[in-house]
């Protein structure tokens, strides 16, 4: 069977040269197309179901959130393990599906079923999917260099501004904004003027809610001309919550102002975020999505912060706390000089040693046809072009080096004994027939008798 591969080979040369070329264009092509990281990612297949239901405990979490889903998402296809996670005022189920599941077709499968279990759920609870990256999906982690802004206002230029700008980048999952402070609008209730004016706590919440919102009236026509009536009710400073009705006392209206204080303030803080001990800041985490190139993700994400650049106040600018490209680069320019080193370390010893330079040159074709049928296989698996991936290709080449020096060389011994032969003037074929004979019996003597 070898030889009948060798000697169509041999008869169409042209049709193997090209064969060769178009593996070797397939190779470059998928090396192209082929995600660049610089580590390998082995998380599980996973999806994440997040539920916060804040002020309660871990144990109400546990018994009216968490256990519920996990009882209802039993049934999902191809869900190998479900794990649940309750702690005060969150709940996170992970769903671990078997690796061949595509990551999407899952979270579909995963969303119909929460549709069902929305039922079960305390009233204005609603169960939601995490985003679609993985535990190493941490491409960019950046701060904003803004010493004139206080930390309130830089995290809301964060939330409002930088971080809707930088989710429309392609491949990107997530922003995750961390450090400054929340603002929001905090109400200090006084129980003894509540107490007075008889008005629940309930009713003073039913009154805030009911006044933060826009409502829609109706159309009427007068003097031939038609007319839209609405209400805006969106709240826009500290006086508009001071002045919510919340009651009435003897034919009076109460204010919110007349049974609390208003100001304005940042949301509870668990940490804090300190860059080189200068000082709090503000930034946020870029979240390559699953499967994407994180090279190209990470220079989308900087072309995009030079445009959200031209718009931040003046002397607000991003700073880079971690950048995933700078090692990648590395890797990949370490693994190709180590290529261009075994490539010329291995042409070298073979000229060397078979002194034939037509020899060297099999080798040199040999090693980068290999090289991009491995990048073929690597596109076809979805596997990424990471360190692990590379150097495995690199320690490969040792392999495919010593296989084609010994078809070499047998091949240039076989040319060198039919040489030989022609010029002793054998047949060809002959020294090699020769050469493989046992060697001839000696001739028995006789002894002489007397």
């Amino acid at each position: 069977m070898v030889n009948h591969l060798i000697s169509l080979a041999l008869r169409n040369r042209v049709l193997v040269l090209l064969l060769a070329a178009g593996l070797f264009g397939w190779g470059v092509y998928s090396l192209r197309r082929n995600p660049i990281d610089a580590i390998p990612d082995l998380s599980e297949n996973q999806v994440i179901v997040f539920t916060e239901w804040s002020g309660r405990s871990p144990q109400v979490i546990e018994d009216q959130v968490t256990y519920p889903l996990v009882s209802n998402l039993q049934g999902v296809p191809k869900v190998k393990n479900i794990r649940g996670t309750s702690m005060f005022g969150m709940s996170f189920v992970y769903l671990l599906f078997e690796d061949d599941v595509d990551l999407y077709w899952a979270r579909s499968r995963v969303l119909e079923r929460l549709n069902y279990a929305q039922r079960l759920m305390p009233p204005q609870v609603t169960p939601t999917l995490g985003p679609d990256g993985t535990g190493v999906g941490h491409v960019l982690w950046y701060t904003l260099d803004a010493k004139d802004m206080d930390l309130g206002e830089q995290r809301a230029l964060q939330d409002w501004y930088v971080k809707f700008a930088l989710q429309t980048v392609p491949g990107v999952s997530e922003v995750a904004s961390f450090g400054g402070f929340e603002k929001q609008y905090q109400i200090n209730l006084d129980p003894t003027k509540l107490n007075y004016y008889r008005i629940p706590l309930q009713e003073v919440l039913r009154a805030v809610r009911a006044n933060n919102n826009d409502v829609g009236g109706r159309k009427f026509e007068l003097s031939d001309m038609g007319y839209i009536v609405r209400g805006l009710g969106y709240i826009r400073n500290i006086q508009d919550v001071e002045n919510m009705p919340v009651g009435t006392f003897q034919s009076v209206p109460v204010r919110v102002k007349d049974v609390a204080t208003v100001q304005m303030g940042g949301d509870l803080r668990l940490g804090i975020f300190d860059v080189d001990g200068q000082g709090e800041a503000v930034g946020g985490i870029v979240v390559m999505r699953y499967g994407e190139n994180a090279n190209q993700v990470i220079q989308a994400v900087k072309a995009k912060m030079t445009e959200v650049q031209k718009g931040l106040p003046p002397g607000v600018k991003f700073s880079l706390a971690y950048d995933r490209s700078t090692l990648i680069e590395k890797a990949i320019a370490s693994i190709q000089g180590t290529l261009i080193e075994e490539m010329v370390v291995v042409s070298i010893i073979v000229l060397i040693f078979l002194f034939h330079w037509r020899s060297a040159l099999i080798i040199l074709v040999q090693m980068p046809l290999s090289i991009a049928i491995a990048f073929i296989l690597l596109e076809a698996f979805h596997v990424s072009s990471n360190i692990m991936s590379l150097t495995g290709i690199a320690l490969a080449i040792g392999v495919i080096v010593d296989d084609g020096i010994v078809v070499v060389e047998n091949a240039y011994r076989h040319l060198a004994e039919a040489q030989a032969a022609e010029a002793a003037g054998l047949p060809p074929g002959a020294g090699t027939e020769a050469a493989s004979l046992p060697a001839p019996a000696p001739a028995p003597t006789s002894r002489p008798t007397a």
